[in-house]
């Protein structure tokens, strides 16, 4: 069998300095998931999100693209959108729809779509104003799945398409661009990023926190979770198909499933931020918004086919319910994992051998913080 190997170290999951570093070279950098395409369907919509402290906008322009900015005006700072609350306390801020154009509320500087300075009332362009030279400070914007990512630095972010790929390949048969949100669950987290992706990745835990989901998906608890195939699909028990607390739903598979994915579950990660767990008739997608080295909001969104959305009598309870009942263990077991690793006498905690994919996040940030 093999041996144990380290976690990564105590101050990694604790330490204050340690987090402000991890946010520039983790979440200020690499592509962070802010929600999804449908919350910005047409021109001059926006969403504000709270990424590694800072307060961006994205919108959709005349010509139907994306563009981030940071909600920043280029000539006091004041904020563009008001009231996006405190990036280091919250997540998803305002939405809505600018009236054609972004106009600071301080001196009304106003600014087109895309970010280019258009007018700022009583100066005249010429040596003491070039408005070419004033333009929002860009956030990088790309889509994958039906989600959006930002990337605050786009002049040293990572490539988009490799962070994806494992996702392209496992769950192409699930159009995740087509799927809409039907429900949303908001946690406050007292516990490091890190630590809930680490327990999101194995199932070493499942048998002593989840006896409901083990009821459902018993190979969760053989042999510690371990061998689990998830390119593949974890099968659920026999006449049970999707999460809830009966394994079985009014609504449709989604179309276009094989035999073997519509009786299996899928889960995949994309770091940073972002956790999907597939079922055959809804995604559970969960985007991670580290505030502090002990504090992270979670947004759980429930994805359907828009099909059975709009059947009439559409009900996402059992899936919501049965999710929340998870979800509070997971966080709850979180929680006393950040207290426990709070005392002075945790230096460095072990990953066994069936927590392979756990080391995965020790590599991330490895590599990230090199």
């Amino acid at each position: 069998m093999p041996a144990m190997e380290p976690t990564l170290a105590r101050e990694c999951y604790v330490a204050a300095d340690w987090f402000e570093r991890e946010q520039e070279a983790i979440h200020w950098t690499d592509w962070f998931c802010v929600g999804r395409v449908e919350e910005i369907p047409e021109p001059a919509d926006f969403v504000v999100a709270n990424v590694a402290g800072e307060s961006i906008i994205v919108t959709r322009t005349r010509s139907g693209a994306l563009a981030g900015h940071y909600n920043l005006c280029r000539h006091r700072g004041s904020r563009l959108v008001a009231g996006a609350g405190r990036p280091h306390q919250e997540a998803v801020g305002p939405s809505g729809r600018f009236s054609g154009s972004i106009q600071c509320p301080y001196h009304s500087w106003t600014y087109s779509l895309d970010g280019a300075l258009r007018a700022a009332p009583f100066l005249e362009e010429g040596a003491d104003l070039d408005k070419g030279d004033l333009p929002l400070h860009p956030v990088a914007v790309d889509t994958w799945g039906g989600f959006v990512f930002v990337t605050l630095t786009p002049e040293a972010a990572p490539p988009f398409a490799p962070g994806r790929a494992v996702a392209d390949r496992t769950l192409a048969a699930y159009s995740l661009s087509e799927l809409r949100t039907g429900a949303r669950l908001v946690y406050s987290v007292a516990a490091n990023w890190k630590a809930i992706v680490e327990n999101y990745n194995e199932c070493y835990h499942c048998g002593p926190v989840h006896p409901e989901l083990c009821e459902l998906v018993p190979d969760f608890r053989r042999g510690g979770g371990g061998d689990l195939d998830w390119d593949g699909g974890i099968p659920h028990r026999e006449g049970a198909w999707t999460f809830t607390m009966s394994g079985t739903t009014s609504r449709r598979p989604f179309p276009g499933l094989t035999e073997e994915e519509v009786s299996r579950h899928k889960g995949e990660l994309i770091y940073p931020n972002l956790m999907l767990s597939l079922s055959a008739d809804h995604v559970a997608a969960f985007t991670l918004w580290p505030h502090a080295a002990d504090a992270t909001t979670v947004v759980c969104d429930f994805l359907f086919h828009p099909g059975e959305i709009a059947r009439p009598g559409f009900d996402p309870s059992d899936a919501v319910e049965f999710w929340d009942l998870v979800n509070r263990q997971d966080w709850r077991i979180c929680e006393e994992v950040q207290q426990g690793m709070s005392s002075r006498r945790f230096t460095t905690g072990f990953y066994s051998p069936m927590e392979d994919a756990s080391k995965d996040i020790r590599r991330y940030v490895e590599e990230r913080m090199a």
